[in-house]
């Protein structure tokens, strides 16, 4: 009797998962002839990239690989990238994604950090990864395109799953089981490895396919790296799950991204701020036919309000969102509808389908609607934890809330702000300042491009407030007139002590401006 029912729930475990492998499932047999995904010269039908996955699935297993292994995967975007992110999860496997723009030092740390048994690369990235592995014991290397010469230990993907069967895979995975493992680029000194499950990733994806208005019908580009949760589980994963059409790209610029929405007729874009200003600034945006896309989202980083004024006058048939969140709640947390765009300028908007969220003070308690705390989640989002990192994620999950490490406000109607992150807030003389709030006041004065605002080290101020500006050309913009500028709109201590003058700010891949990289750079300014 015992063996039965056992026997039984397995059965119906089974009937009922739902995992990262399984969503590709449904799509092919909802749509097989469906165009999923186009990558420079090819297009890919569902039934097709269900085949490709399958083949992919089969050939780790075959090499040995055992449920909940890890495999790290180092690569631009490409349609190899697709293949592996769901034959892994179909096979069990968790997929560590590794972010191109590391140093060797990070990315070793990271592959010894998660234990991986196996590299997946695209040919530029074999080198790197070599080295950054010098140290471990990898037998089983595959590089995810076309090599002058063959090596002796990497494999070419493509040539070694042709050998094996387009059978759909079948492993005993649950929904609750270990999926991705993203490492996060924060200020710590060592990156920490944020464990996400099926359960965390799918859950995500219906928050965002509600909230973001995605459809089968939807034509996709996704020009920000897929190693990042933003595209990756934001935009990609629910574009699969609707049904949808993906456009691959393998870079962000500008000139690429206005000549594939012409000619793909897009209809849904993702940018962080830095990429729609540079959009904006393209002189391509004047000649593209742009009427396609209805659908543009942004994140990451706060949109300036003057940039999003522009934007909606540039593109008048696309609506905005801003989804707000991070890895932790892969990622998303909060939305921002556009009906709410030009009404709420500047807010996150409010909680996603399967979030609750709260403001708490120091020691845990919610504040009153309008005061200043940390945003905290309840959410099934919600990583699994930090890989080997027991008392951080104890402190993330404090009193049962995942801590944001983000400062807002929540107003009346439930609507949130984000002030700053922690480690953003400039302590001048004893007096927070919000580096956000003197960087939209600086947005709206003519001429300027970017602006990050930080804090450098001052005797006297102990922090002072800094602004590293990046002036439109021909804009000829002085200190006297951003400072002038500044106090006409600002109390007199949030006016930046120093302000400099730079031709571009450091971004990591996702889009985000590097402030680490500016305070370092002058932090000996004075």
């Amino acid at each position: 009797m015992k063996q039965k029912t056992a026997e039984a729930r397995q059965l119906i475990k089974r009937a009922r998962r739902n995992t990262l492998g399984d969503i590709l499932t449904r799509t092919t047999e909802r749509t097989p002839n469906k165009l999923a995904i186009t990558y420079k010269e090819l297009e890919i039908s569902y039934q097709q990239l269900d085949v490709l996955v399958n083949q992919t699935a089969h050939t780790f297993l075959a090499k040995g690989f055992k449920k909940g292994e890890r495999v790290a995967v180092m690569s631009k975007n490409s349609l190899d990238f697709v293949i592996l992110n769901f034959a892994l999860a179909r096979a069990g496997i968790v997929m560590v994604p590794i972010n191109y723009m590391l140093s060797i030092e990070d990315a070793a740390y990271i592959l010894a950090h998660a234990g991986v048994k196996g590299l997946a690369s695209s040919s530029e990235f074999m080198t790197f990864l070599d080295e950054a592995a010098s140290e471990l014991v990898i037998n089983n290397k595959y590089v995810m395109d076309t090599m002058d010469d063959h090596t002796e230990n990497w494999s070419v993907l493509d040539e070694e799953r042709q050998q094996f069967s387009t059978e759909i895979v079948e492993v005993d995975v649950d929904d609750t089981d270990l999926c991705h493992i993203l490492y996060t680029s924060g200020t710590e000194s060592k990156p920490k490895g944020v464990m996400l499950s099926h359960q965390s990733i799918i859950s995500e994806y219906v928050s965002c396919i509600v909230e973001g208005n995605m459809e089968t019908n939807d034509r996709i580009i996704h020009a920000l790296p897929l190693y990042h949760s933003a595209q990756l589980h934001v935009f990609l994963g629910p574009s699969i799950y609707t049904g949808g059409s993906g456009i691959i790209l393998d870079s962000a610029s500008p000139e690429l991204i206005l000549k594939t929405i012409e000619e793909f007729s897009a209809t849904q874009l993702f940018c962080p701020p830095t990429v729609w200003i540079s959009l904006l600034r393209h002189p391509d945006i004047v000649i593209r036919d742009l009427s396609s896309l209805t659908k543009c989202y942004y994140g990451a980083a706060i949109m300036p309000k003057e940039i999003l004024k522009e934007l909606t006058e540039r593109l008048p048939n696309a609506r905005f969102w801003n989804f707000y969140g991070q890895t932790e709640v892969a990622p998303l947390a909060t939305v921002l509808q556009p009906q709410d765009q030009l009404r709420k300028l500047g807010s996150a908007g409010k909680p996603a389908l399967n979030v609750q969220t709260k403001i708490v003070d120091e020691m845990g308690q919610e504040v009153p609607r309008g005061n200043v705390g940390e945003i905290v989640h309840r959410t099934p989002h919600a990583m699994l934890g930090y890989l080997h990192e027991p008392e951080k994620t104890a402190q993330a999950f404090r009193d049962g809330w995942f801590h944001s490490g983000d400062l807002g406000v929540m107003d009346k109607g439930g609507y949130i702000t984000i002030v700053d992150r922690k480690k953003d807030m400039i302590n001048t003389g004893g007096v927070n300042v919000s580096s956000r709030e003197v960087e939209e006041v600086i947005y709206q004065l003519d001429g300027v491009e970017e602006v990050a605002v930080i804090s450098i080290p001052d005797p006297y101020w102990i922090e002072a407030v800094t602004a590293i500006i990046v002036s439109k050309k021909q804009a000829n913009l002085t200190t006297s007139q951003v400072e002038a500028f500044c106090r006409e709109r600002l109390s007199k201590f949030k006016v930046p002590k120093h302000i400099i003058f730079t031709e571009t700010l450091p971004k990591n891949p996702s889009g985000k401006v590097l402030k680490r990289s500016l305070r370092s750079r002058y932090e000996n300014l004075l």
